[in-house]
């Protein structure tokens, strides 16, 4: 056995006795994955509404039994107009609905608590699609790539992206910066293996690991949460271990600028935590953001690798729609992966 496969057995076994930690690295990504996919949810369900009808017509009622059957109402009734601003306060009721007459003509009014936006947008989209269903000018929609609206679709992609990042600069750098509190770092270093032997025999079983997490994840994603399967796994394979790798090299980097396994997890968990969270467009479209915030989220690989992802797992797009994404991962790999090793070599 040569000594780059010695590193590779002696890390392996320092996993294996932590068994812990490696039970919670696997355990995490499913429950946060399940999390992100059942119980966070941007869907609105039971929105309570009620109506004011000036005067009965068949289209009135046609709209409002329609109300009635839609699982995604609780109808509650028609009400005074009077009443309708008193129940919005005291929460009694989400929505309301203003049927009148004019000139023979139907029109609504919609009138909606917005403290929560979320649920008052939605809310007023779903009641705008039910008023128009009903009327006599046909409107056809049309959703491309998740028809139902599940928000699993959304939040996959991005979960992906923070789990990796987190749990994998998290494993390198603790891992590293602990053979540096024990002082065996300084006894590798003396040995006559070369510096870069050292970091690749502890880089692969913590890769290996990560290559694990990602398939339960794609498992999870294509048969719990339903995502659509198709050949371009293949490519949302690859993509997700060039991620992985630009992961561990951020690992790396951060190993070589910390000297506590406690600072090691405060740079990796706060530091990628945040700008992944609100920077990378896990949750929010990053068109939307300051322009400032824009350009500052280019240097966020996960900003990078949610959006390969979404057009690979839910577009279903070939590869060369996100040759852009793969180009600006692949070279932030090279350059962190570099600047690590120097930064590794000099501090030797």
């Amino acid at each position: 056995m040569n000594i780059f496969q010695s590193l590779i057995k002696k890390e392996v076994l320092h996993l294996l006795r932590d068994f812990r930690t490696v039970t919670v690295v696997l355990v995490m990504p499913v429950v946060l994955l399940l999390l992100f996919g059942f119980a966070i949810s941007t869907e609105v369900n039971n929105v309570r509404m009620v109506a004011v009808v000036e005067q009965h017509t068949d289209e009135t009622r046609q709209v409002i039994d329609r109300f009635r059957a839609n699982p995604y109402f609780t109808f509650q009734g028609i009400v005074p107009y009077n009443d309708v601003e008193d129940l919005l306060r005291i929460g009694r009721t989400d929505a309301a609905v203003v049927f009148r007459t004019e000139d023979g003509w139907l029109q609504h009014q919609i009138i909606v608590d917005a403290s929560n936006t979320t649920m008052a947008q939605t809310a007023t989209a779903y009641l705008e699609s039910v008023i128009r269903a009903a009327t006599d000018i046909p409107v056809v929609t049309h959703t491309l790539y998740n028809p139902q609206l599940k928000s699993a679709y959304h939040f996959v992609p991005g979960i992906m992206g923070m789990i990796f990042i987190l749990i994998c600069a998290m494993m390198t750098s603790v891992s590293i910066v602990s053979e540096k509190e024990t002082g065996t770092m300084n006894l590798l270093l003396v040995s006559p293996v070369r510096p870069r032997t050292i970091i690749l025999g502890k880089l692969v079983p913590y890769f290996l690991l990560s290559c694990v997490i990602l398939t339960l994840m794609l498992a999870l994603s294509y048969t719990v949460l339903g995502l659509p399967f198709s050949f371009s796994i293949v490519h949302v394979i690859w993509v997700s271990i060039l991620y992985i790798v630009l992961a561990l090299a951020l690992g790396l980097l951060i190993s070589t600028l910390a000297s506590t396994q406690v600072s090691a997890l405060l740079v990796s968990g706060v530091m990628f935590m945040i700008p992944v969270v609100l920077l990378s467009g896990m949750i929010f479209p990053v068109e939307n953001m300051p322009t400032a915030l824009q350009w500052f989220s280019c240097v966020i690989p996960a900003r990078w690798y949610i959006s390969a992802m979404r057009v690979l797992m839910i577009q279903q797009l070939p590869v060369g729609n996100v040759l852009t994404e793969v180009l600006v991962l692949s070279g932030m790999t090279v350059a962190v992966l570099a600047l690590a090793i120097k930064k590794f070599n000099a501090k030797k």
